[in-house]
């Protein structure tokens, strides 16, 4: 996603447990996943953001940050009943994804400057 761009809204499916069919469940599936990585893309934007804004390479990685952000994934996964420990496995490789995704970015923003 580009700056100022806006995601798409949901798609239209139907609902889990009104499936009939093994074709119904694949198409939801296949949906859900659009959505996903939609929403990846759009996170990703947002460390582009941060990448942008913060001044000192060292401040991308905040582990008190990471901390919270696993912790309020785990309450959300909880109270929807999802198994709190896949969420957390699954967010902590989400977030070292992105923080490695920052570094790259904030390390190309800073060698686009100094070549200028």
């Amino acid at each position: 996603m580009t700056a100022g761009s806006r995601k798409a809204g949901p798609v239209s499916r139907i609902a889990a447990e009104a499936t009939a069919t093994m074709a119904e469940v694949r198409a939801g599936v296949d949906a859900v996943d659009r959505e996903l990585v939609t929403l990846l893309a759009e996170r990703m934007a947002y460390m582009d953001a941060a990448a942008r804004i913060k001044p000192l390479r060292g401040q991308v990685r905040d582990e008190a940050r990471k901390a919270l952000v696993i912790a309020n994934v785990r309450a959300h996964a909880a109270a929807l009943g999802l198994d709190a420990d896949l969420a957390e496995g699954l967010w902590e490789q989400l977030i070292e994804a992105s923080i490695a995704h920052e570094l790259q970015q904030w390390d190309r923003m800073r060698s686009q400057v100094a070549a200028q």
